[in-house]
């Protein structure tokens, strides 16, 4: 399989970190988001990698290059303007010639595997990785009394959320807008169809990168985790 990771965006609210680097460069415990991206997909066994770029886009060429460092193969679809999720996947389709391929956005770092999501798609056209919801906000338990019984900082919840992770059909392709975000677009279109399953990864690690905060929480995880 190929893998596209969507690596466009502009990263406002990781400001100031992301005043003259794009938002993928972001370094989490020392290394590039991307970098740790291309690791984990290398780990998977994933060679040949494809990054959709646009926002300062040479800062990533200069960074990353042929890929060779990194032990991959890196392929360049550019955009010149925001073309949304679902756009850059549809502007990166020259560069996808495998009846699968993993998407997956920017910001995320995660450990999840990606095999599972290849032999749980069945007969579907996609499958998306889910992952527990994590409370943004640490939670207070109160009894009927009105006493305090415990604090709980930001546990899981029972919802599961989009863990922003992909398989699909090269076939899906032809479905998908010049323009726009495969929330909105695609998936529903497939959900309502049948045509895309889920698989829960309840004991991975997952984090979206998105403000300065969680670059500190998350450089801070990794280090008590011992991850290179």
């Amino acid at each position: 399989m190929k893998a596209l990771i969507l690596a466009g965006g502009f990263g406002k609210r990781l400001m100031p970190l992301t005043i003259d680097q794009p938002k993928p460069l972001v370094e989490i415990g020392g290394k590039p988001i991307l970098v740790r991206q291309i690791e984990w997909l290398r780990g998977q066994g994933i060679s040949d990698i494809i990054l959709a770029v646009g926002h300062l886009r040479t800062k990533v060429f200069e960074k990353l290059g042929d890929g060779s460092k990194y032990g991959v193969r890196l392929f360049y679809s550019v955009e010149e303007e925001p073309l949304g999720t679902e756009g850059a996947i549809k502007n990166a389709s020259k560069y996808i010639d495998t009846d699968l391929f993993v998407v997956t956005n920017g910001d995320v770092i995660t450990d999840i595997d990606v095999s599972a999501l290849v032999k749980g798609m069945g007969d579907g056209l996609a499958t998306i990785a889910l992952v527990p919801m994590r409370s943004p906000y640490g939670i207070v338990e109160v009894d009927e009394n009105g006493y305090v019984k415990s604090f709980k900082e930001k546990p899981l919840l029972e919802y599961m959320i989009n863990a922003g992770v992909y398989v699909m059909k090269r076939k899906t392709i032809d479905m998908m807008a010049d323009k726009g975000d495969i929330e909105k677009g695609v998936f529903p279109k497939l959900a309502r169809e049948g045509k895309i399953r889920a698989v829960i990864y309840n004991n991975s690690f997952w984090r979206s990168i998105d403000t300065v905060k969680d670059v500190e929480e998350v450089s801070a995880m990794l280090a008590a985790k011992q991850v290179n």
